[in-house]
Order: C-alpha cells, then structure tokens, then sequence
C-alpha cells in the first residue's frame, strides 16, 4: 500500500478518479441508473405531448377512451416505472459505494501525511491537519455525487429534450439552445473567482480550527496565567480574518446568481411572446405548446439547480485543492526506491564529517562532526539547551535529513534503509512524552505490539509504573485522556519508559528521560535502567550530572561541537569545561548558559 500512497495522483480530478476505479463496478452502476433520471425527464413531456393531441382529438363520450389513448399512456407508466426502480437501485448501491469512497481517501492521505519528516508536524497546527484530513473524504464524495447525479443527467437530459424539442420546432430548438450555452458560459466566467474566494475561505477555516485546537490543548497554561480573555480575543482575530473570506467568498455566488436570474427572465419572457404567438398563427399545436412549456420550465429549474450545485462545488473544490496541500507538499525525508532493512546486530554509531543546519536556519549546527560510538558503550550527552545534545540524537533517528556527510549503524548509512526498519532498532524516551488517550496498557504495549500481557506487565513493573496503576480503578485499563493529562508528569514519564523498556531495541536514548520524577522514584528506576542498559548502545542527555556517573564516556556539546570526549574521571581531571559545568550546578542540574 505504501508504493501506492506516495504515487497519489496531485491534481483534483485525477485524485478523485483515482478512488473511482476503486469501486469502478459500482460507480459505474449509479452513473447508469442516472440515464434513467434524463430519460423520465426528457419523455415525460412528450409523452404529455402525445396525450394531449389525441384526447383534444378524441369525441366525448367513448365507451374505451383508455384503449384509444394506450400508447401515451402506457409510455408515461413505463418510464416512471424504470426511473423509479433506478432511484432504488441507486439508494441501494450508494449505501456502500460512498462510505467506501470516503474511507479509502481518508486512509490514503492519513497514511500519506504520517510520511511527512517531524520538521512538518512542528510547523503545522495539528487542527488544521486533522481538519484537512477530515474535510477532504467528504468534500470529494459531494463533488462526485454532484457530477454523477446532477450534472451528467442534467446533460444527458438537455441533450434528449433538444432532439426533442428540434422536431417539433426548429425556432425552439435554437432558443433553447442558445439560452443553455449563454447560461453554461456565463457561469464559467464566474467560476474562477468562485473558486479562488472558495479556496481562500477554506484556508481560513482550517486555521481557525487550528488555532482553536491549540489553545484547547493548552488548557492548563491558559488557567494558570488566567488569560481566558485574552485566548477569546486571540480567536476573535482568526474569526475576523475567517469572517472577510466568507463574505468574500458569498458574494461571488450572489454576483454570479444575479446575473443568471437576469439571463434566465429575459428567456422565459422570450419564450412565452414567441410561444403564444407561434400557437395562435397555428405553427404548433396545443400538444406541441405544451411539451415547449414543460420542457421549458423542466430544463430551467434543473439547471437552475445545477448552477446551485455549481457554487456548492465550487466552494468543495475550494476545500479540497487546500486539503491537498498535504500531498502537494514533497516529503523531505524519502527512503531510497532500493532502500533494505535496517540490520542492528551490535550497534556501533557513527558520524562521519557531518554537516547539519535547520532548513530556517542558516547557521550551520553540526561542522565536519566525526564521532564514533562503539557497541554497547553508555554516553552522556551534555551541553546547554540548543548546543546540539537532542538533534544529535535526532539525526540518528533521521528525524531530519543530513545536509553532508554520513551516519552509520554497524556500517549500514542510515539514509539508505527503509526509516521504519530504522526506528524499530531504537528506543527513545523523550523529556515530553507524548501518550495516546486509550488505555495504560495499549500506551505501553504500543512499545512492542506482539508483547504478552505478562511482558507489558513485567515492563510497568521495572518502570515503577505498577504502584499508582494498581490504586486505579480500571487498572491497566484506565483511559488516560488526551496525552495521558489524568496522569502526573512523572507517571507519563514511567508509562514512556516502561514503553521503552517492552520494545526491547539494541540502541537506547534517553532524553532526560528521569527529570519529572521525585529523587526516590528515580533511584529505583535508575538501578533498573542500569540493568536494561547492559549489552545496549546507550545515548543519555541529561542537565543533571550527577545521573551520568555509571556512563563509559561522557561527550561535551557546545554549540554543535564536542569540547570534550571522556569517562568523568578523566573530565574532571581535565579541569575543562565539563568540571566547569560540574561546580556550576545548584540542585543538581545545569543553569542557563545566560546566567553564567
């Protein structure tokens, strides 16, 4: 499925075909019963035609005036009975064709936007994804229900009246067809400012959304700076902005509706001083006048109504060129078209004349770094915030692409095997750990989804996690909320390492992975780690030295460039910038490199 996600065609009407010929048997189907529709309506008035010629024919008091009148008649039942049985079959093939439409869509971009490299997600509202991602099934799924069921049986039928119509009257004929092709023209004229006003619009409620979902998530910040105010002030700026489009965008549709309704008066009035006329110097007949009316008055009010659907799809096509952003915008970190499996056998990490800086950076971070990190070793990575400790062990995640140079694991280049395969070899535990808002169990056995029951609870254990679980009521099955906000800081950090500690990787980061625990919790779980170290290639960053006092080696960043390389002993002895930072520490952790 993967080939098939980064192949997803980037244009609109190739991106909704793509899903069409996923279901080509039943689209197909619906698209035939709509002949059906055209059909009813193009010979429904004929037939009335016919019916009225001959009954005004007729002399009054007939013993069988049906028989004399069958052919009409019998024409008149027959396409409303096959019309009738073609909108059932419709309802019945749709129940499944558009549910069906809208999840493949829905698990092709979602799948798509998971690719994108974490740079992507930093600098997004993650509102507006999921509100891209949400809008764009159901935006797809109304254009396609209007093409299909309006606007291709709205043709079919024009076409079939105009036959129709030019047999009775070539004078008719003609006006009808000039009326439908000024109508269509000048609605292509106004589509195009319809659809740009659409797509800004659309744009602006995504952002809306976006910003509304940020300040939701950070609740707590807001309660606790009491700024609900000034969040409701901060949202009313979007909703200005949001506000401007929306009337932008509603009166290119009122513009364009005005100028329609114009056209449309001036033909009906045109086509009534010509109709009355034509009857009354005997060009057509009474039956004739009244198929011209009926088809008149049918094929305006369907296109009237399709014009309607016109602005509708103007402003999904509006939505649907911004949900596309998502698959427009090229991933920035690609596996290889040859890429293998990552093979992890000793986990030995190197850099190799690494050259690294953020893309709205242009300050290089990394240099010419070359560093060798031999299997199973334990490192420290120590530095001031933004010194390089945690894009270092970014890099090696490939969280972002090197601008130069080469990474390797156990001499395989990390650009040149499959991202997954990579990740799977290591386990981090973040500062912040994110959580799902599902259960304690499924957060922890996302860590290795083929883990028992009893590994998981085995991995809680060593995390220290068991303890406030088990005062739970639910237990493992205890919802935890979105990014687990029922829980303490220091019980998201435990369920993060107990996670960790079920994946079981040959590599292990750490990133101040013990800082949100209280001092007892962590010595327990520190002299676990240690265990869980053993045998693993270990990075920790930590401001709190004292925590790196079992590390092999110790590695000194400052602004991107290891100062220092060695055991503590070796570094204190050095009385270099470690030792500096060493007696700079007041309660155990760094100070910031301003206060210095």
């Amino acid at each position: 499925m993967s080939e098939r996600i980064h192949s997803l065609p980037k244009s609109l009407c190739r991106f909704i075909f793509f899903f069409v010929k996923k279901q080509w048997i039943r689209f197909g189907i619906l698209l035939f019963t709509g002949i059906f529709w055209a059909v009813n309506e193009s010979f429904y008035p004929y037939f009335m035609k016919i019916l009225i010629n001959e009954a005004s024919n007729l002399t009054l008091g007939l013993s069988d005036p049906f028989r004399a009148l069958a052919f009409p008649l019998v024409g008149l039942g027959i396409t409303w009975f096959l019309f009738i049985l073609a909108v059932r079959l419709q309802d019945v093939v749709s129940v499944y064709a558009f549910p069906l439409f809208r999840q493949h869509i829905r698990e092709h971009i979602f799948a798509y936007t998971q690719g994108h490299a974490h740079r992507y997600f930093a600098e997004h509202f993650t509102g507006d994804l999921s509100n891209k991602i949400a809008s764009l099934p159901r935006a797809c799924e109304h254009i396609l229900d209007i093409v299909m069921s309006n606007f291709f049986c709205t043709l079919l039928s024009f076409t079939i009246s105009l036959v129709v119509v030019f047999r009775v009257s070539a004078v008719f004929g003609m006006l009808l067809f000039c009326f439908v092709v000024l109508f269509v023209l000048l609605t292509i004229l106004n589509m195009g400012n319809i659809n740009r006003t659409a797509e800004t619009h659309a744009k602006a409620i995504a952002a809306l959304d976006g910003q509304i979902v940020d300040s939701l998530s950070a609740m707590l910040t807001v309660r606790l700076f009491a700024r609900s105010h000034y969040e409701l002030q901060y949202l009313k700026k979007c909703q200005k902005e949001e506000f401007h489009k929306s009337i932008k965008a509603s009166w290119a549709i009122v513009k364009a509706n005005v100028l329609r309704g114009m056209l449309t008066s001036a033909f009906m009035a045109l086509t009534f001083f010509t109709l009355v006329r034509a009857w009354n110097q005997k060009w057509i007949s009474i039956g004739d006048f009244s198929l011209i009316t009926m088809t008149f008055f049918n094929l305006v009010g369907m296109i009237w109504h399709s014009s309607f659907h016109i602005t509708q799809i103007a402003k999904e096509i509006g939505v649907s060129k911004a949900a596309l952003s998502l698959i427009n915008t090229p991933y920035s970190v690609v596996d290889l078209p040859q890429a293998k499996p990552m093979l992890v056998s000793h986990g030995v990490i190197s850099f190799d004349k690494i050259v690294f800086h953020y893309t709205n950076d242009k300050s290089v971070l990394f240099d010419n770094l070359s560093i060798t990190i031999q299997a199973g070793q334990k490192v420290g990575l120590v530095g001031f915030s933004g010194s390089g400790k945690t894009t270092f062990a970014h890099l090696i995640l490939r969280l972002f692409d090197v601008n130069g140079g080469t990474i390797c694991i156990d001499g395989q280049n990390i650009a040149t095997v499959r991202q997954d395969t990579l990740r799977e070899q290591i386990a981090m535990i973040p500062q912040d750990p994110t959580l799902f808002h599902r259960t304690i169990f499924e957060n922890i056995h996302y860590g290795r989804l083929t883990a028992t029951e009893a590994e998981v609870i085995e991995a809680a254990r060593l995390a220290h996690c068991t303890q406030f679980i088990e005062q739970l009521a639910d237990g493992f099955q205890t919802m935890i909320g979105e990014r687990g906000v029922k829980l303490s800081g220091g019980q998201r950090q435990r369920i993060a390492i107990a996670r960790a500690i079920l994946k079981n990787a040959p590599i292990l980061i750490m990133d101040e992975a013990t800082a949100a625990l209280d001092s007892v919790t962590e010595k327990f779980i520190q002299g676990n780690l240690k265990d869980i170290m053993h045998g693993r290639t270990t990075l920790v960053i930590a401001h709190r030295l004292s925590t790196l006092l079992s590390m092999d080696r110790i590695l000194v960043f400052d602004q991107g460039v290891i100062l220092e390389d060695g055991s503590v002993s070796e570094l204190l002895g050095r009385e270099g910038r470690f030792a500096e930072l060493w007696k700079m520490q007041a309660g155990g952790f760094l100070p910031d490199q301003e206060n210095i």
